[in-house]
């Protein structure tokens, strides 16, 4: 099975468009993120999900973001909070640090920006995955990295084999299917082959396998898994 050390990321944004679009990015950087668009399903969010670290607008339509940043430390969690917000004034950045935030973006802002602010965030709250290893059997995937090992072995990929392995590992034990694949990786820039990713799986299979245990299985109908068959 997958070891899982992705980051838990919970964005809490009225608008959805800039929530999904935080989310999105999170997701393609190996992070596991949700969103929420009100304050209650923030809190709510927050106690399921147990994030690393939250995304929170100031602005939200059933209570301000101060107020969720007020319920969560009331129930315990340290977790850090940066915000996001369409309010730009001093008095609101001072607002937003002295009440417990950890850091404060202003609207419009790069999306590339806020993920090294999350980093930053995380590294000083030593909330930051050390372990960046993925393992399969005797399958791993360093995403620091990028080395593959099959047993002692290093496999050397294509920056898209790379990708197909990554997002397959991540997702173990989960049956994937072509389209969740082709959307992932490729993200329908595939030239119009219908059968890229079978080629590509082909291809990634002949590199893992080589005479070993095959990990890559096909489940017909749905679309692909990788994880050690059970015997």
């Amino acid at each position: 099975m997958g070891r899982d050390s992705r980051v838990r990321l919970l964005v809490v944004d009225d608008e959805p468009h800039i929530a999904d679009l935080v989310a999105t990015v999170a997701r393609y950087e190996g992070w596991h993120a949700v969103t929420a668009g009100t304050g209650t399903e923030a809190i709510r969010e927050a106690s399921a999900f147990v994030p690393d670290i939250v995304v929170l607008d100031l602005m939200l339509p059933d209570m301000d973001g101060f107020s969720v940043l007020d319920r969560l430390r009331e129930s315990g969690t340290a977790v850090p909070v940066v915000f996001l917000t369409a309010r730009d004034g001093t008095a609101d950045r001072i607002a937003g640090l002295t009440r417990g935030g950890d850091d404060y973006l202003v609207k419009p802002f790069a999306v590339e920006e806020l993920m090294a602010r999350l980093r930053a965030v995380l590294r000083r709250s030593g909330r930051a995955r050390r372990n960046s290893a993925l393992t399969v059997a005797d399958l791993s995937l360093d995403e620091d990295t990028r080395e593959v090992r099959r047993g002692n072995d290093i496999v050397t990929l294509t920056p898209t084999e790379y990708e197909l392995l990554r997002y397959l590992m991540r997702r173990s034990p989960t049956v994937l299917t072509k389209a969740q694949i082709l959307d992932h990786v490729w993200q329908y820039d595939f030239g119009g082959r219908s059968n890229v990713v079978e080629l590509a799986v082909s291809h990634l299979r002949r590199k893992l396998d080589a005479g070993r245990e095959p990990l890559i299985h096909t489940v017909r109908g749905v679309g692909y898994v990788i994880r050690q068959m059970v015997r």
